[in-house]
């Protein structure tokens, strides 16, 4: 009985997730106002009805899809950086992953998802509180990141809540000319203009993609 059980709640999360997937296929595609609970049902093979059932709410289904995205993003970052032994290369990886399109996970898409979810927050409080989250979530581990490599002594003494306010602001900056395919300002240079802010800042040497150790 309890397999069965267990058997019936891991079929309901993996139904769950395939909808949280269609749905971020949808918002790329349309964007987050023309999302509609129809169009996610049809691109997960599912009855409006069944995605209601699962999330109640239009808002409710893209919201929760726009932290599933970030939850995501997280796990890979997590376990990319996980084989990398020195905080600089661990920085570098999280960089990349936001601005490289090639990366594995990077956030190609995930600058579109970003754009509706700023235009949103201003109207939307759901919206906005996930965003909050979300800023929140990524200031911290820029924060933790440094940290950790002051105590390791690869950092330089500088504040790190301030470092971590002004790279997410430098990169959130990209995110327009990034998200609309801009032919002067590109993934590359963003990713290289903020490494050599990072490592100007924090005081490690840095000498191009792949240099870490």
């Amino acid at each position: 009985m309890r397999e069965q059980v267990g058997s019936s709640a891991g079929m309901a999360e993996q139904r769950r997730e395939q909808m949280l997937h269609a749905a971020l296929e949808v918002i790329v595609e349309r964007g987050y106002p023309d999302t509609r609970i129809t169009d996610v049902a049809e691109r997960a093979g599912a009855s409006p009805a069944l995605v209601i059932y699962y999330f109640k709410t239009r808002d409710h289904l893209l919201t929760e899809a726009l932290r599933y995205s970030e939850d995501r993003w997280y796990a890979t970052a997590t376990r990319r950086m996980g084989a990398i032994s020195t905080s600089a290369g661990q920085l570098e990886e999280f960089i990349a992953m936001m601005c490289l399109p090639e990366q594995e996970g990077g956030a190609e898409d995930s600058w579109l998802l970003w754009l509706d979810l700023w235009a949103q927050s201003p109207r939307n409080p759901a919206v906005s509180a996930i965003r909050q989250k979300i800023d929140e979530r990524w200031r911290e581990a820029l924060r933790s990141l440094v940290l950790t490599g002051q105590e390791a002594g690869e950092f330089a003494a500088v504040d790190a809540d301030g470092f971590a306010a002004m790279l997410s602001a430098l990169l959130y900056g990209f995110v327009v000319p990034i998200a609309l395919d801009d032919p002067v300002v590109g993934p590359t240079q963003a990713f290289e203009l903020s490494m050599q802010f990072a490592s100007g800042r924090l005081g490690f040497p840095w000498n191009g993609r792949g240099a870490r150790s």
